[in-house]
């Protein structure tokens, strides 16, 4: 991608507006997927983009992520003056139903625990019971672990550049202070390892089904039982709206059937 390509226009556009790397990277990518088909993308009509969308057999959630990049695209094609008119400006909204929590059972957890060596056993006690994302647990650093008056906490660097401080358990605690000081998971490359390739890892130790994404549902709705405290659980999270917190948050049975004897 040369410096006159408008591809490389609006990263530079986008990287300046703030949005994090990994946005960055994953919008580019889905416009070039739009390119391998449509090579000529300033000549574009708003049919063409329905078009490409309609075309594939993909899940809502990722029609919603490319119809985003278009969108972003093309209004910056239009401010910049590359476009006398924007094309994705009309393209139709796409609804997607939430999905149900799907929290890990407690044996797989257990399964992979017994299971794991030491640096994939830290990965899943991160996941599993303080909730963080694979992303999160592969930028962990010595320097992000902080003293407070009742143990020690870590500051997570989240989505968006958002950062957040979770109190950690005591095993957890224990793992990362023994740890050499850098990089909680080094890359033989050099930095950290990819949030993609410590994902994989989580997964492999599990049982099948099971992911690092199901960990973090596994934490919420554990913790929500335990506290009853959506805005806590949301907080640990590191989500910015309480709807997105019950998305992953399995209703306890107990107040399930509490709240139906009550009514009965």
């Amino acid at each position: 991608m040369t410096e006159g390509h408008p591809l490389y226009a609006w990263r530079e556009w986008l990287i300046a507006s703030g949005k994090p790397r990994t946005t960055v990277k994953l919008c580019v990518y889905q416009l070039r997927r739009w390119e391998e088909h449509h090579p000529r993308l300033l000549s574009t009509t708003t049919g063409d983009l329905v078009s490409w969308l309609a075309s594939h057999a993909w899940k809502p959630d990722t029609v919603k992520s490319f119809r985003a990049a278009l969108v972003s695209f093309y209004g910056w094609a239009h401010l910049a003056g590359r476009m006398d008119h924007n094309p994705a400006l009309t393209l139709p909204s796409v609804r997607c139903l939430p999905h149900p929590p799907r929290p890990a059972p407690e044996s797989a957890v257990a399964t992979a625990l017994l299971a794991a060596d030491p640096r994939v056993t830290l990965m899943l006690i991160l996941a599993a019971r303080h909730g963080m994302r694979r992303g999160e647990i592969a930028r962990g650093h010595s320097d992000d672990l902080m003293p407070h008056l009742v143990g020690w906490s870590l500051r997570v660097h989240g989505k968006g550049a958002k950062d957040r401080v979770i109190p950690l358990g005591e095993g957890a605690t224990q793992r990362l202070q023994a740890l050499p000081e850098g990089w909680a998971f080094p890359s033989p490359y050099g930095g950290h390892l990819s949030e993609q390739h410590v994902g994989k890892l989580i997964a492999r130790a599990l049982p099948e089904g099971w992911t690092a994404h199901t960990l973090r549902h596994r934490f919420a709705t554990v913790a929500y039982a335990g506290t009853r405290d959506l805005l806590a659980v949301q907080e640990l999270l590191g989500h910015s709206r309480p709807e997105t917190t019950r998305g992953y948050i399995l209703m306890p049975q107990d107040a399930l059937r509490s709240a139906v004897l009550a009514a009965a």
